[in-house]
């Protein structure tokens, strides 16, 4: 590893990395060109101790190479994995939502709005499942090559705006923290939430940092 290394590709040759800065608040996905080393002294974390922690987690729970996988192997796990999860999860989300708003709406601390944004993301991310999966995952199968430069582009910009809407949702959450007298369904909304971030930041890491890449490289 060099000081230029970025968290993307740490995250690519050693996928427990993404667990691991994931638990450490690091940006893999949308911003995973940033060099490994200035994110650490960024957030304050020891970059060695992080290095140590992600051999540790690798040797611990072997993951998969994805970026080692067949274009066609890497989009049906996408597709199958992902794109099926955020189907059942997203509904979920906003269900226990409404039912904690409407239950505790007379609390400080109940997140007023979650549910409006959660429909929001909702929308948000299903348009873009259903552009990938019509649209560009078909092209890049065909190996379209230059042709995917532009989707692509527009693809990792609405990446972009999902990350800013995991932000908002922390904002409303008080960090994905429920307070000391919540109930078990916000309990279990908060839990839903933050497994809900990991799994899109693990998703559009794949894509961002392996399919698209290799791509637009054919």
């Amino acid at each position: 590893m060099t000081d230029t290394t970025t968290l993307a590709e740490l995250a690519v040759a050693h996928p427990a990395a993404a667990r691991v800065f994931y638990a450490n608040r690091l940006d893999f996905c949308c911003g995973g060109k940033r060099p490994f080393a200035d994110a650490c002294r960024e957030r304050g974390l020891d970059a060695d101790a992080l290095l140590d922690e992600i051999r540790r987690a690798e040797a611990a729970t072997p993951a998969s190479r994805w970026e080692l996988a067949s274009t066609e192997a890497l989009v049906d796990h996408v597709v199958t994995h992902y794109h099926h999860r955020l189907r059942e999860t997203l509904p979920h989300l906003v269900h226990l939502a409404r039912k904690v708003e409407a239950r505790h709406k007379e609390k400080v601390s109940c997140p007023a709005g979650l549910a409006a944004l959660l429909e929001y993301v909702q929308g948000a991310v299903f348009d873009h499942l259903e552009k990938e999966e019509t649209l560009l995952f078909p092209a890049i199968l065909r190996r379209s090559g230059a042709r995917i430069s532009a989707p692509v582009y527009v693809m990792e910009l609405e990446h972009e705006h999902h990350k800013g809407d995991l932000l908002r949702i922390r904002a409303l959450t008080n960090d994905l923290t429920p307070p000391a007298d919540a109930c078990t369904t916000w309990r279990a909304l908060y839990a839903g939430l933050q497994e809900f971030e990991q799994e899109l930041m693990e998703h559009i890491h794949l894509e961002n940092n392996i399919l698209f890449r290799r791509a637009l490289a054919a």
